[in-house]
């Protein structure tokens, strides 16, 4: 197996993940898949503590059968489900992922080695987690906790209940949960050694990218977390702290991807990118330096994208921002605590527009108090802007948010998506699921079409999807929606008031 331990002898930990591609049939289409970037954080973190380290990378591997084979030929004596948090499909924290997590814990701990666990839907199910036979919950920035565990499993530099920070275990005797007191975050990115890309089969992923895209991309993060409060947002890893690499080391971390993998194109995966002007300006100034100079894609805020910004982004290769717009209903984004302007949008919009840079939105339907009228807000906002490509999908209460609080009660057993496309409202919205998933369809066709010649458009395919979305919205009426919340504004972090730390700046 190409992701496993180069020497193929036994080893100390094994890394793994829950995700598996083809248990998504939308994402298996895209054919676009990036390796499981924090697993291989977590690995690299080991490795360069003197541990001997595997990865089993569910992306693209048989999630079971070769979970198996991995397990019996390295023998590791400690294995890590370490999801991805980087990745938006691990924070979805979606069943078929959740199911895949347990069955792994369970093989590994029948295979005698301890099992521990690391993710957004761990943290948010401490006690399902832990039911389902795994030693410990990792919390938090989980890189120096697993760093520390495997001394005190392997080395004996620990007591043996773990009491380190950053764990929930399950004390024996009482069968309580304890909980150690929380990690400090890192402050200092630097410190962490480059993901383990070498154990990643990065092969069979360029092989998937030429063949459905004609170029190869992976995944960088210079940041982690967001300091913003929207309040659909669950930020169960990273909070809202916000860390980020000093500019140098993300511009030499692409020159060396382009050099030895041969990269053409990046995807940064952090929350929110170009939240620091001057670190965008010293960003651009380093890619050009390292002739480091690639496309590359990021998830932004509109009201970040202000002309220097711009500029120096389309100086370091930017050639498309994804901005979370949500929604074209001013009073939609006030409720959800955005403190975004729909003006702002529109600006943004035009700005990336004039610099050759694909602008594409996020949109979020469903939302408490959204009706007829807030959405044709958005359809209205869509046409008069004409954004590059858009995203869709429904209001998604996760654990731990203020919109999760407010519709808590109205969910019933089913309280997570199967996979990625599924779109299924679970709390009393405006309409039922079938309008919303016919309404995404034909918003997203109607601006796939936009930007086709016109000889190759469709008009009466849209006509006929959009007078399907408006039949459907007179039957799909739900009798009592929850009602737009109103809410006092939570304080909104100023572009620009989020120093970095020194060493960030450095």
């Amino acid at each position: 197996m190409s992701n496993s331990h180069q020497c193929g002898e036994r080893v100390d930990v094994l890394f793994t993940h829950s995700y598996h591609l083809a248990h998504d049939p939308k994402q298996w289409q895209r054919a676009q898949p990036y390796p499981p970037l924090g697993t291989l954080y977590a690995a690299a973190a080991a490795r360069a503590r003197g541990f001997r380290t595997a990865v089993f990378d569910t992306m693209l591997d048989d999630p079971e059968a070769g979970f198996h084979s991995a397990l019996e030929r390295l023998r590791p004596a400690v294995v890590f489900v370490y999801e991805d948090s980087f990745n938006f499909l691990s924070k979805m924290c979606l069943l078929r992922s959740r199911e895949l997590g347990w069955k792994m814990g369970a093989a590994a701990s029948s295979a005698g080695a301890k099992v521990f666990v690391h993710g957004s839907d761990a943290a948010d199910h401490v006690p399902e987690y832990l039911d389902h036979g795994f030693d410990a919950v990792l919390l938090g920035e989980g890189e120096l906790t697993a760093c520390e565990l495997l001394d005190a499993i392997l080395r004996g530099r620990c007591d043996a209940g773990w009491n380190l920070p950053g764990l929930a275990w399950l004390d024996p005797s009482s069968r309580q949960v304890i909980r150690t007191p929380s990690r400090p975050p890192l402050r200092d990115l630097s410190m962490l050694p480059l993901p383990a890309r070498d154990l990643a089969p990065l092969a069979a992923y360029a092989d998937i990218w030429r063949r459905s895209s004609g170029y190869v991309s992976t995944n960088v993060v210079a940041s982690r977390g967001c300091p913003f409060h929207c309040n659909w947002c669950a930020k169960p890893v990273f909070g809202n702290r916000y860390s980020l690499r000093p500019a140098a080391s993300v511009a030499a971390e692409i020159a060396g991807l382009k050099a030895t993998y041969g990269i053409g194109h990046v995807w940064f995966a952090d929350d929110i990118f170009a939240l620091h002007a001057g670190w965008v300006r010293q960003f651009a100034d380093s890619m050009q330096q390292c002739g480091a100079v690639l496309p590359f894609k990021i998830q932004s805020r509109a009201d970040l994208m202000r002309p220097e910004t711009v500029a120096n982004l389309k100086r370091a290769g930017c050639d498309e921002v994804w901005m979370g717009v949500e929604s074209g209903a001013q009073s939609v984004l006030n409720s959800m605590d955005k403190g975004l302007r729909v003006e702002s949008v529109k600006s943004a919009r035009q700005l990336l527009g004039e610099h050759g840079i694909r602008a594409c939105y996020f949109l979020q339907f469903g939302y408490p108090g959204e009706g007829l009228g807030e959405i044709e807000a958005t359809i209205g906002l869509v046409r008069a802007t004409r954004p590059d490509e858009i995203g869709v999908s429904v209001s998604y209460p996760l654990p731990n948010t203020v919109f999760y609080e407010r519709v808590s009660r109205q969910l019933g057993a089913k309280r997570n998506w199967v996979d990625s496309a599924e779109l299924s409202m679970m709390f009393r919205s405006a309409y039922s699921t079938e309008f919303y998933r016919a309404l995404r369809n034909a918003l997203h066709f109607e601006v796939t079409q936009q930007h086709l010649p016109a000889g190759r458009r469709s008009p009466h395919r849209l006509s006929q999807m959009w007078r399907q979305v408006y039949a459907l919205e007179r039957v799909c009426r739900a009798p009592q929606p929850t009602s737009l919340p109103i809410y006092p504004q939570t304080s909104v972090l100023v572009p620009g008031e989020c120093e970095a730390p020194d060493a960030a700046m450095a």
